[in-house]
């Protein structure tokens, strides 16, 4: 996927005079964040189950290279097969190489953000293998030619009635004369049309929210029977995911199920949860022949020891997207890239360099939701203001906000000139604002005043006050 991250800004502008988007995004704004409180007030063991997961993603972290050798060993001893890729390109040739080796028409997929992150889709359908998205979500956009917009509802910017107009412009084979107007219709057509696909693929590949160290498993966790129909129904299962997904034990991945369909979609549990174990046995009456899992590095065992360690803990919930303020507004597609929000805002820096990101960690108010909400209490803001340092450092912004920085802190380092500056500017600007109190438009402040207008200061400064209250 090619990246517009270092584009935000203009994207971002698209994004608010898209009324379609406009109108999708009210479902984040209400029911993701309904839905979780109501799962959090429900379990009162909540907040203690957050730390336990936080405890227990670091203790994976320390002694990550461990759990994966023992999750290799045990996934060799089940019949199946570990390929370890350090880069997006070794990945998409393993596999290209298994699905040439079983001389491989169609692939059915299961949603995999890694799976974006690699461009697999592309790389497939380029060597004569098409790929077919099996998730709904994943379905439509395919449908639509576009990337995700979050990271568990990746159809979440698009319509019921896009999707309708989408249907009826793809499925020309259908009666057009159909009703597609009740959100029931259109998923009884994507059934209807996927079904075949999966009986006729020749390999499916799924993603994975836990690889379990000590069975040799991989879990995947969702709302759609489309997960299990596409690792049981191929000859060939391919398991997508990152070298952090890695946990100890069959236990621990149930403490990390319990704080992440909550985070996510404010279930209990989500409909399915499938535990993988190897290719098919001797009496089993479905499953793959052949096995593999295909580990990503892509930069992660980098982040290992350094201040963006933590980043590593993530589940992959959404919760940080659906409570960001900035998300709520703009949408997935204006970060640029495949993870998007206050998580994509640290994970894209990373993933492909701060010199092609720039912009992301600066799309914050800072407000603390994202680390409020996070299942495994991931600093986000921390990290941000960290890669924030990083780019003025590496002068990765313009002269502009260099100076306006650099002047901000003259000020913010001398108090007595701080105060005489504020001071001055609170007088000329509750002058300038007169009776109306208020400002439409004000130099150095379009940015603000483009949407809304700026209130003029009223009273005296908070440290005038302050003092006074002393």
């Amino acid at each position: 996927m090619q990246s517009t991250s270092h584009l935000f800004k203009d994207n971002v502008k698209r994004a608010l005079k898209d009324e379609h988007l406009q109108r999708a995004l009210v479902h984040v704004r209400t029911k993701f964040i309904v839905k979780r409180q109501q799962a959090m007030d429900a379990l009162p063991e909540f907040e203690a189950l957050r730390d336990a997961a936080r405890d227990l993603k670091n203790h994976v972290l320390s002694r990550l290279d461990e759990y994966l050798v023992e999750f290799e060993g045990n996934v060799v001893k089940n019949g199946g097969h570990v390929h370890w890729c350090a880069t997006p390109a070794e990945a998409r040739k393993t596999i290209l190489d298994i699905c040439r080796s079983t001389g491989a028409k169609t692939v059915t997929k299961g949603k995999t953000m890694v799976g974006e992150e690699i461009g697999i889709n592309d790389h497939l359908a380029a060597n004569g293998i098409e790929p077919i998205e099996t998730d709904l979500g994943e379905y439509i956009i395919q449908l639509r030619g576009e990337a995700p917009s979050h990271i568990i509802a990746p159809s979440v910017h698009v319509t019921k009635d896009q999707v309708e107009e989408t249907f009826r412009k793809i499925h020309t084979d259908l009666d057009p004369a159909r009703n597609l107007t009740e959100p029931a219709s259109l998923l009884h057509e994507a059934r209807v049309k996927l079904r075949g696909r999966f009986i006729a693929a020749d390999v499916g590949i799924t993603g994975a929210n836990f690889l379990v160290a000590d069975t040799g498993t991989t879990t995947i966790v969702t709302n759609e029977g489309n997960g299990d129909l596409t690792q049981t129904l191929p000859r060939i299962h391919i398991v997508l995911a990152g070298i952090e997904k890695i946990v100890p034990s069959i236990q621990d991945a149930g403490l990390l199920l319990r704080v992440l369909a909550r985070s996510a979609t404010g279930q209990e549990m989500s409909a399915y949860t499938t535990f993988s174990t190897g290719p098919r046995r001797p009496g089993d009456v479905d499953g793959p022949d052949e096995f593999h899992v295909v580990l990503v590095d892509n930069g992660r065992s980098k982040l290992l020891g350094t201040e963006f360690e933590e980043m590593l803990r993530c589940i992959r919930c959404g919760a940080c997207l659906n409570h960001c303020p900035i998300y709520q507004n703009v949408g997935g597609h204006a970060y640029g890239w495949v993870y998007a929000g206050p998580i994509g805002a640290i994970t894209t820096p990373a993933l492909i360099g701060i010199e092609h990101a720039a912009p992301l960690p600066e799309a914050s108010s800072l407000c603390g939701r994202c680390e409020s909400v996070c299942p495994v209490r991931i600093p986000i803001p921390k990290m941000l203001r960290a890669w924030r340092e990083e780019a003025f450092e590496r002068r990765l912004h313009g002269n502009r906000a260099r100076w306006a920085l650099k002047i901000w802190a003259a000020l913010a380092t001398r108090p007595a000139l701080y105060r005489i500056a504020t001071g001055i500017g609170v007088r000329m600007l509750a002058l300038l604002g007169g009776k109306r109190g208020r400002f439409a438009s004000l130099p150095l402040s379009d940015a603000w005043t483009e949407h809304r207008d700026l209130p003029a200061p009223q009273g005296r400064t908070f440290m005038a006050m302050y003092r006074g209250k002393r």
